[in-house]
This record gives C-alpha cells, sequence and structure tokens, in this order.
C-alpha cells in the first residue's frame, strides 16, 4: 500500500455551455463524508435555482481516529442524479474521480437547463467533462493521509503550546475563548511523535482529542 494519495490541490469551479445548457463542475478537497456533505449542501444552497446539482464524491468512510494508521482507509463512494435520467448524471462524475484515481474529494455538477434535451449520453459527456474540466481547474496533489487533532489547553500553556505545533509546520487553526484551543490537521505518520511532544512541553497539562 502506499502512503500517498491523489486528490485536488483546492477548491474550483469550471464553466461550459452545452446546446444552451449550462453546466459548472465544482470540486473541492475533503477528508470526511461529513465534509463532503457539507461542500455538497453548500453548492446546492448557493445555486438553489439551478435544475439539477448532481454529486460524487471519493471519501475515506469513519471517522479519521477510527481508521488504523499505516492501513489504507476503505473509501465511501457516492453519487446522485438528482432528478437527470437514471446513470446519466452522478455515475458518469463519479467515474472521473475514479478513472482519475483521486480521493478525499467531492464534486458537484450545476445545470441551468437550456431547453435542449441531451439524451443519455450526452447527458453524460456533459457530467464527465464537468468533473474533469473542474479538477484540471483544481490541480492534482500528492497527498499524505491526515488526521484532525483538537488541542486545548490554558492560556499560561497556550504559547508553548503554539510554538511546539508551529515548529511541526502542520495545519492549525486557533481559537482563543475562555481556554485556547487549536484545530490542526496532522499527517497520521506524525501524529504519535507530536501528542507526545505536546505533553511533554506542558507536563501533561494539554487535552488532546481525537
Amino acid at each position: 500500500m502506499s502512503d500517498t494519495y491523489l486528490t485536488v490541490a483546492q477548491r474550483a469551479t469550471a464553466r461550459f455551455e452545452v446546446q444552451g445548457s449550462e453546466f459548472l463542475g465544482h470540486v473541492a478537497p475533503v477528508d470526511t463524508v461529513e465534509a463532503a456533505e457539507s461542500f455538497v449542501a453548500a453548492v446546492r444552497e448557493g445555486y438553489a435555482d439551478a435544475t439539477h446539482n448532481v454529486p460524487a464524491y471519493r471519501v475515506p468512510a469513519g471517522e479519521p481516529s477510527e481508521r488504523t494508521p499505516g492501513s489504507e482507509p476503505m473509501l465511501r463512494e457516492y453519487s446522485s442524479d438528482d432528478g437527470e435520467p437514471t446513470g446519466s448524471a452522478g455515475k458518469p462524475a463519479l467515474n472521473v474521480l475514479q478513472q482519475r484515481e483521486v480521493r478525499n474529494a467531492a464534486a458537484v455538477v450545476t445545470r441551468y437547463y437550456g431547453g435542449t434535451n441531451l439524451g443519455v449520453g450526452g447527458l453524460a459527456r456533459a457530467y464527465s467533462r464537468a468533473v474533469k474540466d473542474g479538477i484540471d481547474a483544481a490541480g492534482v496533489v500528492e497527498e499524505r493521509p491526515h488526521r484532525a487533532l483538537v488541542v486545548e489547553t490554558e492560556y499560561d500553556d497556550s504559547g508553548t503550546v503554539r510554538g511546539v505545533i508551529e515548529s511541526a509546520g502542520v495545519e492549525f487553526d486557533a481559537d482563543y475563548g475562555e481556554r485556547v484551543r487549536f484545530d490542526l490537521r496532522v499527517p497520521v505518520a506524525e501524529v504519535e511523535a507530536l501528542r507526545e511532544r505536546l505533553n511533554d512541553a506542558t507536563s501533561g497539562r494539554v487535552e488532546i482529542d481525537r
């Protein structure tokens, strides 16, 4: 098994027309089913006036904390035709993610009907193209499996904790409320070492969830 995988580099949208119908292919990197569903819901809300918003995604099944480090996660693959003829939209969209070997990614194809029926074959080509164009616009990168960690500490230790996190070079967001909370995205292979560093630096006073 490889410890890397391909995913989209960023959120992106590609747009084109086919016989009067406008298609927009939206893609985004996501690490969980929940994040994928949130992206799909956001696109549907943002394009609520569209004729169809067809989703497809490939993400690891289960929560990151439930997965065994060093093992290839089971993938949850999902698509829906969202009212288009059966097999003409969702499956072609998902097939592109599979053929490009892209995972930890979600796609939604928005269609504004232009008055001309495209037929099952025409729809399949259009929905496939929308995802392909979206992926091309976003770019594909090689990524390592990551896990979300939530770190909480009192203000007295917050500077020390932030220093350890920054020196580890991982992505994080900080929230300074009653306590200080850091939301981290850590490569799976580095999780345990970072846990140890944080506990050592604070003599075990830091709280680490997930």
